[in-house]
């Protein structure tokens, strides 16, 4: 867990983190590992809410079989840290109430969720996962990366037959089905790989794939589409000494559409002050005296460098966070060249929709209240009347490449404007209903599948790792019991 921030820091070709910038000028990370987000994400674990189950049209006795099975193997109870328990006792001294304890479940009020870091502080990610399958029936290639999927078009329907990877030296190789009944390919490469799959594959709009000379296999408009991302918003509170290092484990789920969260101590070594970690950035400086234009990586780089000379003391510290649930605004996703390796385009218009912009002001209004209340002064030891100057080390601090507002702590829609980060919920782009239907079968062709976080319309609960492995499970289970009936075992 001490090593999170470097993962994400970590910019070379061998990082399991993949950075990408969105063209709203976002800082982004993608994973490319096995095991996907879970292996650099905050590893916070809570389950999707029960209308959210009945809302996309699970069966919710399968589904409460298979979180279990989740959690029985790589999540475990937090050991709940200082600015933690300050936090949750402030989210209860301002209403956020009642105090559900430690749950998986999403219910209104504050609790403390799973974690899949364990209490030596050691990552269990989904890839564990594979240890409960039958390795006579599984091969796993770890440096394979699949560039595209390979169709037959001699039916009615194009069917995929199989898939073209690379390996580690770059050379091609394909894979191809059995001639097995039911033989299909499963598509999980995330809200960004698998749209992206699909496009270079063939299947897309139209018009956007004969721009680049890919072959059409299907026509659909909406592959790359509602791509959505939940944004964040989040005020440093610097202390006067060194704070227990600290990823999410209190949540705070209000009516108000937010959700209040928390981070510490991770803006305290060397290399923090460096680097660029997104929600545990605490970086004081003025990228925003760069103007936009002038932005290139060559000038990122030199204001990077130029936080070599800040004071150590200026990064002590935690942050506490603003999620915002089920944003309205929504964004697209496009090919800027046929290398899966790349980064494709990728835009959310974060607070496009005028409601997304007053539920941010809602919870920012939240979080002044807890930085206020007793209980969390009585930890901190902050001055109430600091927080149009916490804003405002905020708005300064390095966390996207937009034009900043700095003094400007009045309009607080500027504040979410100015401040908005991401907490690597995106999701969309292969949506039910559009791209695949209830059975996450990819409309319009035969043998492929896409399971992951793009099928998705909302993110699911605060945080939506433990629903995407839950659904590895489900949909496991759900195949089974098509290919093979009570044979299945399960």
């Amino acid at each position: 867990m001490h090593n999170f921030h470097i993962t994400l820091a970590d910019t070379s070709s061998t990082s399991p983190s993949q950075c990408f910038i969105s063209t709203d000028g976002v800082f982004n990370s993608r994973a490319r590992i096995l095991g996907g987000a879970t292996c650099i994400n905050a590893g916070f674990y809570t389950r999707a809410s029960s209308s959210y189950v009945k809302r996309v049209g699970w069966d919710a006795k399968l589904v409460n079989e298979s979180y279990p099975w989740v959690e029985r193997r790589i999540v475990h109870k937090p050991k709940l840290a200082p600015w933690q328990r300050a936090v949750r006792d402030g989210l209860l001294e301002v209403g956020i109430s009642p105090f559900n304890g430690f749950t998986y479940d999403h219910k209104y009020g504050t609790k403390v969720g799973g974690t899949i870091f364990d209490n030596k502080g050691r990552r269990h990610t989904a890839a564990e996962l594979l240890s409960s399958g039958n390795p006579e029936n599984l091969n796993v290639l770890i440096h394979a990366t699949v560039h595209k999927i390979v169709f037959h078009n001699s039916g009615s329907k194009p069917k995929a037959i199989g898939v073209l990877f690379k390996d580690e030296n770059g050379e091609e190789h394909q894979a191809f089905l059995s001639r097995s009944p039911g033989s299909e390919v499963i598509l999980s490469s995330g809200a960004i790989g698998s749209p992206q799959l699909l496009l270079l594959s063939g299947i897309g709009p139209k018009a956007d794939l004969e721009k680049l000379k890919i072959p059409v296999v299907l026509d659909n408009e909406f592959v790359g589409k509602y791509m959505q991302d939940n944004p964040l918003n989040t005020v440093f509170i610097p202390t006067s000494k060194p704070v227990q290092q600290s990823l999410i484990q209190t949540v705070g789920i209000t009516k108000m559409g937010v959700y209040i969260e928390a981070s510490s101590g991770f803006g305290q070594s060397n290399d923090s002050i460096q680097r660029h970690h997104g929600i545990v950035a605490a970086e004081i400086g003025q990228l925003s005296t760069i103007p936009p234009k002038q932005r290139t990586r060559e000038a990122i780089q030199a204001f990077k460098d130029s936080k070599e000379n800040l004071p150590f003391e200026a990064f002590m510290g935690g942050f506490i966070l603003e999620k915002l649930a089920m944003p309205k605004s929504k964004g697209q996703l496009s090919l800027i060249d046929l290398n899966a390796d790349d980064n494709p385009s990728v835009t959310f218009n974060y607070f496009n929709h005028p409601l997304d912009l007053r539920r941010c002001v809602d919870g920012i209004r939240v979080m002044e209240k807890i930085v206020k209340s007793k209980h969390f002064t009585d930890y901190t030891r902050l001055n109430k009347t600091l927080i149009d100057k916490l804003l405002n080390l905020s708005v300064e601090a390095n966390v996207n490449l937009l034009p900043k507002h700095t003094n400007d702590t009045s309009c607080l829609e500027q504040f979410c404007r100015d401040t908005v980060i991401t907490i690597w919920h995106y999701h969309g782009g292969c949506n039910v209903g559009k791209v695949v239907g209830p059975d996450y079968r990819v409309l319009g062709v035969d043998g492929l599948r896409v399971v992951d976080g793009s099928t998705f319309s909302d993110s699911p609960g605060t945080n939506p790792q433990a629903t995407v492995m839950m659904m590895g499970r489900y949909m496991g289970v759900k195949v089974l019991r098509e290919r093979l009936g009570r044979a299945a075992g399960v």
